[in-house]
Protein backbone atom coordinates (compact mmCIF):
# COMPACT_ATOMS: atom_id res chain seq x y z
CA UNK A 1 0.00 0.00 0.00
CA UNK A 2 1.34 3.82 -0.87
CA UNK A 3 1.80 6.08 1.78
CA UNK A 4 -0.93 8.21 -0.23
CA UNK A 5 -3.99 6.57 -1.50
CA UNK A 6 -6.41 8.49 -3.63
CA UNK A 7 -10.24 8.59 -3.01
CA UNK A 8 -10.35 6.09 -5.63
CA UNK A 9 -8.45 3.69 -4.85
CA UNK A 10 -10.30 4.03 -0.82
CA UNK A 11 -13.44 3.76 -2.37
CA UNK A 12 -12.59 0.52 -4.79
CA UNK A 13 -10.89 -1.22 -1.12
CA UNK A 14 -13.89 -0.32 1.20
CA UNK A 15 -15.67 -3.32 2.97
CA UNK A 16 -12.52 -5.94 2.75
CA UNK A 17 -11.64 -7.07 5.96
CA UNK A 18 -8.02 -6.21 6.35
CA UNK A 19 -8.71 -2.46 6.09
CA UNK A 20 -9.41 0.00 8.76
CA UNK A 21 -10.30 3.57 7.72
CA UNK A 22 -9.48 6.05 10.77
CA UNK A 23 -10.91 9.21 11.02
CA UNK A 24 -7.88 11.66 12.56
CA UNK A 25 -9.23 14.96 12.41
CA UNK A 26 -8.00 17.31 15.05
CA UNK A 27 -9.22 21.19 15.76
CA UNK A 28 -8.52 23.69 18.09
CA UNK A 29 -11.20 25.57 20.47
CA UNK A 30 -10.86 29.05 18.25
CA UNK A 31 -12.39 26.74 15.32
CA UNK A 32 -15.53 25.85 18.04
CA UNK A 33 -16.21 23.06 15.85
CA UNK A 34 -16.62 19.55 17.68
CA UNK A 35 -14.83 17.32 15.43
CA UNK A 36 -16.27 13.81 17.15
CA UNK A 37 -20.18 15.05 16.50
CA UNK A 38 -19.01 15.60 12.94
CA UNK A 39 -17.95 12.30 12.16
CA UNK A 40 -20.92 10.93 14.18
CA UNK A 41 -23.05 13.21 11.44
CA UNK A 42 -21.10 11.82 8.42
CA UNK A 43 -17.81 10.11 7.75
CA UNK A 44 -16.79 7.39 5.37
CA UNK A 45 -18.04 4.14 5.62
CA UNK A 46 -16.73 1.73 8.10
CA UNK A 47 -14.73 4.78 9.85
CA UNK A 48 -13.59 4.90 13.08
CA UNK A 49 -13.18 8.23 14.93
CA UNK A 50 -9.03 8.77 16.56
CA UNK A 51 -9.07 11.57 19.10
CA UNK A 52 -5.75 12.92 19.08
CA UNK A 53 -6.40 15.21 22.27
CA UNK A 54 -7.29 11.79 24.09
CA UNK A 55 -4.64 9.05 22.78
CA UNK A 56 -1.91 11.31 23.92
CA UNK A 57 0.13 11.48 27.25
CA UNK A 58 -2.53 13.84 28.72
CA UNK A 59 -0.04 13.88 32.00
CA UNK A 60 2.51 16.10 30.27
CA UNK A 61 2.33 19.55 30.36
CA UNK A 62 2.46 19.70 26.70
CA UNK A 63 -0.18 18.82 23.72
CA UNK A 64 -0.67 15.68 22.47
CA UNK A 65 2.37 14.29 23.43
CA UNK A 66 2.98 10.37 22.42
CA UNK A 67 0.85 8.18 25.09
CA UNK A 68 2.69 5.06 26.46
CA UNK A 69 3.12 2.31 24.09
CA UNK A 70 0.08 0.23 26.52
CA UNK A 71 -2.39 2.99 26.27
CA UNK A 72 -1.67 3.08 22.23
CA UNK A 73 -2.13 -0.52 21.69
CA UNK A 74 -5.29 -0.12 24.18
CA UNK A 75 -6.91 2.50 21.72
CA UNK A 76 -6.57 0.70 18.70
CA UNK A 77 -7.66 -2.68 20.00
CA UNK A 78 -10.95 -0.35 20.84
CA UNK A 79 -10.74 0.66 17.58
CA UNK A 80 -10.49 -2.49 15.68
CA UNK A 81 -7.09 -1.77 14.70
CA UNK A 82 -5.04 -5.17 14.98
CA UNK A 83 -2.32 -7.23 13.62
CA UNK A 84 -2.29 -7.38 10.00
CA UNK A 85 -4.45 -4.74 9.78
CA UNK A 86 -4.18 -2.14 6.63
CA UNK A 87 -4.82 1.27 7.80
CA UNK A 88 -5.61 4.54 6.01
CA UNK A 89 -6.05 7.73 8.08
CA UNK A 90 -8.07 10.90 6.76
CA UNK A 91 -8.79 14.46 8.46
CA UNK A 92 -11.38 17.04 7.79
CA UNK A 93 -8.43 19.21 9.60
CA UNK A 94 -6.63 22.58 8.55
CA UNK A 95 -3.80 21.42 9.63
CA UNK A 96 -3.72 17.64 7.89
CA UNK A 97 -3.95 15.80 10.75
CA UNK A 98 -4.11 12.74 9.69
CA UNK A 99 -0.29 12.82 9.26
CA UNK A 100 0.06 12.99 12.87
CA UNK A 101 -2.14 9.61 12.99
CA UNK A 102 -0.07 8.40 10.55
CA UNK A 103 3.13 9.08 11.92
CA UNK A 104 2.13 7.43 15.47
CA UNK A 105 0.98 4.26 14.10
CA UNK A 106 4.43 4.11 12.73
CA UNK A 107 6.33 4.68 15.85
CA UNK A 108 4.28 1.91 17.83
CA UNK A 109 4.69 -0.90 15.43
CA UNK A 110 1.58 -0.62 12.04
CA UNK A 111 3.53 -2.17 9.41
CA UNK A 112 0.66 -0.42 6.38
CA UNK A 113 -0.12 2.85 6.91
CA UNK A 114 -1.70 5.13 4.81
CA UNK A 115 -2.86 8.76 4.46
CA UNK A 116 -6.07 9.48 2.00
CA UNK A 117 -5.15 12.48 -0.22
CA UNK A 118 -7.22 15.44 -0.03
CA UNK A 119 -9.05 14.12 3.26
CA UNK A 120 -12.57 13.97 4.08
CA UNK A 121 -13.03 17.28 2.40
CA UNK A 122 -12.07 15.75 -1.36
CA UNK A 123 -14.17 12.45 -0.68
CA UNK A 124 -16.85 15.02 0.28
CA UNK A 125 -16.61 16.99 -2.30
CA UNK A 126 -17.10 13.98 -4.62
CA UNK A 127 -20.52 12.95 -3.78
CA UNK A 128 -18.91 9.92 -2.24
CA UNK A 129 -21.07 7.41 0.41
CA UNK A 130 -21.27 8.41 3.89
CA UNK A 131 -22.21 6.94 7.01
CA UNK A 132 -23.31 8.45 10.10
CA UNK A 133 -24.17 7.26 14.13
CA UNK A 134 -21.28 5.63 15.84
CA UNK A 135 -19.69 2.52 14.27
CA UNK A 136 -20.31 -0.83 15.93
CA UNK A 137 -16.72 -2.33 16.50
CA UNK A 138 -15.04 -5.40 17.21
CA UNK A 139 -12.36 -5.17 19.18
CA UNK A 140 -8.51 -6.78 17.40
CA UNK A 141 -5.03 -7.84 19.13
CA UNK A 142 -2.59 -4.73 18.48
CA UNK A 143 0.84 -5.77 18.83
CA UNK A 144 2.56 -3.12 20.11
CA UNK A 145 6.66 -2.46 19.20
CA UNK A 146 7.98 1.12 20.20
CA UNK A 147 10.09 2.70 18.11
CA UNK A 148 11.57 5.77 19.23
CA UNK A 149 14.32 6.14 16.66
CA UNK A 150 12.43 9.01 14.79
CA UNK A 151 11.39 10.68 17.67
CA UNK A 152 13.43 13.25 19.36
CA UNK A 153 13.25 14.87 22.51
CA UNK A 154 14.31 18.22 24.26
CA UNK A 155 17.42 16.79 25.12
CA UNK A 156 18.53 15.41 21.43
CA UNK A 157 17.21 18.73 19.98
CA UNK A 158 19.88 20.55 22.14
CA UNK A 159 22.63 17.98 21.08
CA UNK A 160 21.66 18.66 17.32
CA UNK A 161 22.09 22.51 17.99
CA UNK A 162 25.36 21.69 20.00
CA UNK A 163 26.91 19.13 17.17
CA UNK A 164 25.11 20.68 14.11
CA UNK A 165 25.06 17.25 12.58
CA UNK A 166 20.82 17.84 11.69
CA UNK A 167 18.80 20.66 9.64
CA UNK A 168 15.72 21.29 11.41
CA UNK A 169 12.30 22.63 9.76
CA UNK A 170 10.04 23.99 11.47
CA UNK A 171 6.36 24.21 9.88
CA UNK A 172 5.05 27.25 11.89
CA UNK A 173 3.96 30.19 9.92
CA UNK A 174 6.72 32.08 8.94
CA UNK A 175 5.20 35.62 11.28
CA UNK A 176 5.59 32.79 14.43
CA UNK A 177 8.86 31.31 12.86
CA UNK A 178 10.21 35.19 13.20
CA UNK A 179 8.52 36.11 16.45
CA UNK A 180 6.84 38.40 14.78
CA UNK A 181 3.86 37.15 15.86
CA UNK A 182 2.80 35.88 19.18
CA UNK A 183 3.10 32.38 20.69
CA UNK A 184 -0.89 31.14 21.40
CA UNK A 185 0.54 29.54 24.76
CA UNK A 186 1.03 31.38 27.99
CA UNK A 187 4.71 31.62 28.86
CA UNK A 188 5.97 30.26 25.74
CA UNK A 189 8.93 32.71 23.83
CA UNK A 190 8.43 33.83 20.23
CA UNK A 191 10.89 32.82 17.56
CA UNK A 192 12.79 29.85 16.61
CA UNK A 193 15.49 27.42 17.03
CA UNK A 194 18.85 28.91 15.97
CA UNK A 195 19.61 27.93 12.14
CA UNK A 196 16.18 26.21 11.60
CA UNK A 197 14.36 26.23 8.53
CA UNK A 198 10.64 27.29 7.70
CA UNK A 199 8.60 25.03 5.88
CA UNK A 200 4.78 26.26 6.50
CA UNK A 201 3.30 23.23 6.59
CA UNK A 202 0.32 24.65 3.70
CA UNK A 203 3.07 25.00 1.25
CA UNK A 204 3.14 21.63 0.68
CA UNK A 205 -0.30 21.12 -0.05
CA UNK A 206 -2.58 22.49 -3.23
CA UNK A 207 -5.26 24.56 -3.13
CA UNK A 208 -7.73 21.47 -2.64
CA UNK A 209 -5.87 20.32 0.44
CA UNK A 210 -3.88 17.22 -1.52
CA UNK A 211 -0.15 17.18 -1.35
CA UNK A 212 1.95 18.28 -3.95
CA UNK A 213 3.06 16.23 -6.72
CA UNK A 214 6.75 15.14 -5.53
CA UNK A 215 9.24 17.64 -7.43
CA UNK A 216 7.02 20.61 -6.56
CA UNK A 217 7.82 19.15 -2.42
CA UNK A 218 11.43 18.69 -3.31
CA UNK A 219 11.32 22.38 -4.93
CA UNK A 220 9.66 23.72 -1.62
CA UNK A 221 12.19 22.27 0.67
CA UNK A 222 14.95 23.00 -2.05
CA UNK A 223 13.86 26.94 -1.71
CA UNK A 224 13.68 26.90 2.14
CA UNK A 225 17.37 25.69 2.41
CA UNK A 226 16.40 22.03 3.49
CA UNK A 227 18.97 19.12 1.70
CA UNK A 228 16.73 16.19 1.49
CA UNK A 229 20.61 14.13 1.37
CA UNK A 230 21.26 15.16 5.08
CA UNK A 231 19.38 14.70 8.34
CA UNK A 232 16.06 15.97 9.02
CA UNK A 233 14.37 16.87 12.26
CA UNK A 234 11.27 18.42 11.91
CA UNK A 235 9.11 21.10 14.43
CA UNK A 236 6.01 22.85 14.92
CA UNK A 237 4.01 24.50 17.89
CA UNK A 238 3.12 20.78 19.58
CA UNK A 239 3.91 18.45 16.88
CA UNK A 240 0.90 17.59 14.71
CA UNK A 241 2.04 20.05 11.73
CA UNK A 242 5.32 18.52 12.58
CA UNK A 243 4.23 15.24 11.31
CA UNK A 244 2.26 17.04 8.20
CA UNK A 245 6.34 17.94 6.71
CA UNK A 246 7.44 14.83 7.99
CA UNK A 247 4.77 12.86 5.82
CA UNK A 248 5.81 15.25 2.90
CA UNK A 249 8.94 14.42 3.54
CA UNK A 250 8.78 10.89 2.88
CA UNK A 251 6.63 11.42 -0.15
CA UNK A 252 9.75 13.44 -1.47
CA UNK A 253 12.30 10.64 -0.31
CA UNK A 254 13.50 11.80 2.90
CA UNK A 255 12.07 8.66 4.86
CA UNK A 256 14.06 8.88 7.54
CA UNK A 257 13.57 12.07 8.96
CA UNK A 258 12.55 12.44 12.61
CA UNK A 259 10.30 14.38 14.87
CA UNK A 260 10.46 16.69 17.96
CA UNK A 261 7.26 15.63 19.55
CA UNK A 262 7.30 18.10 22.42
CA UNK A 263 8.19 21.16 19.81
CA UNK A 264 7.94 24.95 20.04
CA UNK A 265 5.11 24.34 23.28
CA UNK A 266 8.11 22.28 25.02
CA UNK A 267 11.27 23.92 23.25
CA UNK A 268 9.80 27.63 23.45
CA UNK A 269 8.62 27.55 27.38
CA UNK A 270 12.19 26.43 28.82
CA UNK A 271 14.00 29.56 30.03
CA UNK A 272 17.59 28.65 29.10
CA UNK A 273 17.03 27.39 25.40
CA UNK A 274 18.87 29.52 22.39
CA UNK A 275 15.91 31.39 21.14
CA UNK A 276 16.53 33.41 17.65
CA UNK A 277 14.22 36.03 15.88
CA UNK A 278 13.71 36.85 12.10
CA UNK A 279 13.85 35.57 9.27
Amino acid sequence: MDLLVTTDWLAAELGKPDLRVVDATLVLPEHNRDAKAEFEAAHIPGAVFLDLDEVADTSSPYPTMLPSPEKFASRMQALGIGDGSRVVVYDDSPFRSACRAWWMLNVFGAHEVAVLDGGFAKWRAENRKLESGKPIIRHRHFTVFEDMAGVKSLADVLTHLRLGDAQLVDARSPGRFAGSEPEPRQGVRSGHMPGARNVHYSRLLNADGTFKGVDELKAVFAEAGVSLDKPIVTTCGSGITAATVLFALALAGHPEATLYDGSWAEYGAQGSTPVVTGA
